[in-house]
């Protein structure tokens, strides 16, 4: 999504800092230029763009979020007032667990093409430098100072964030596990918003890569599993490059061929993970996809090695050989020329 098809209506922010002991609230909407309006839609396009957003649904017998944002579309209460009792519910968490970070939290109302939509984002606190100048007998004494709460810039992701359609409320959300009651815990989604998730295309992505990696571990020897966790990494980039998408099946059938246990043992691992095959993975962002475009080959004697994967699968210049004790030999060849650096 472009963000210039991002419409910025109400902005308003809270400040949600658990060592002050109370929410800081604002009575006012934000004024916002073109800079600010710039900065929001920034993040909110970064979100719509990210493999780590989860897509997610209303507990409607357990939210309290939920009915002050159908309020508001009924008019039966401000954007304000709304906004001010949504963070009051997410500081209420905040006090009672010292290890969520302080925010400032942003509630905007935006459209898209029309469709409305409600963003919260809380913007964690991070740690930053600047100069400052004091005056002195001497002169200006110029010194380095540190801030303790500075916002991520437009151009930094945001770790917990929902983005909420109003014509049907459907959630796209990214979160973090803090410890809550000495466990780790999704508590935005689970506590604050109260709402069922469904894994980011991200997440997808990794537990199929690990259930693939623990089949081949079971199943292969070491040398074997070598050649064959490069064959599944370029399956999964060609995946890819022909389809957009990877199909958890036709994976599955070029990485295991023939071997009925193998394939098996996959789908059990998968269904651990309550993943449906039938479902595609639909990575959109550059970064989930970036790391299939190259074999990372590191060998126990320290050599790295990056083949891109076009090379790679071309065999007419890479070309790997198990050795009778054991060993691996890789033969690079055509060589026309080498630079240093």
């Amino acid at each position: 999504m472009d963000k210039s098809e991002i419409q910025i209506k109400n902005a308003i922010v809270h400040i949600l800092d658990s060592s002050l002991g109370t929410v800081v609230f604002s009575d006012g909407e934000l004024e916002f230029g073109s800079d600010f309006q710039d900065f929001l839609r920034e993040h909110i396009a970064r979100l719509y763009a990210s493999d780590d957003v989860k897509n997610c649904r209303f507990m409607e017998e357990e939210t309290k979020v939920l009915p002050l944002i159908q309020d508001v579309i009924e008019e039966k209460r401000d954007f304000i007032s709304m906004s001010k009792e949504i963070c009051s519910l997410l500081y209420e968490i905040m006090q009672s667990n010292i290890s969520i970070p302080a925010a400032d939290v942003v509630i905007a109302y935006y459209e898209v093409a029309t469709v409305p939509n409600l963003a919260i984002l809380k913007m964690n606190y991070r740690e930053s430098y600047t100069h400052s100048t004091m005056a002195a007998e001497q002169g200006n004494i110029n010194s380095i100072i540190k801030y303790r709460s500075t916002l991520p810039g437009g151009s930094q992701k945001l770790s917990e964030a929902a983005l909420i359609n109003l014509t049907d409320f459907s959630i796209r959300l990214v979160e973090k596990k803090y410890e809550i009651n000495g466990a780790k815990e999704n508590y935005f989604s689970q506590k604050f918003l109260c709402c069922t998730t469904k894994m980011s295309q991200k997440a997808k992505l990794a537990v199929v890569e690990k259930a693939v990696e623990a089949v081949q571990k079971e199943f292969l020897n070491e040398s074997e599993q070598f050649e064959e966790r490069m064959k599944a990494k370029s399956v999964i980039y060609e995946e890819m490059e022909e389809q957009g998408n990877i199909s958890i099946p036709e994976v599955a059938a070029k990485v295991f061929e023939n071997n009925e246990a193998m394939h098996e043992k996959f789908k059990e691992k998968l269904e651990k993970y309550h993943i449906p095959e039938e479902e595609p993975i639909t990575p959109k962002n550059e970064a989930t996809t970036k790391k299939f475009e190259k074999q990372h080959l590191t060998t126990d004697t320290g050599i790295e090695i990056k083949i891109p994967m076009e090379q790679y699968n071309s065999t007419e210049n890479i070309q790997f050989m198990t050795n009778d004790d054991g060993t691996i030999s890789m033969l690079i060849k055509n060589i026309g020329h080498i630079t240093s650096r």
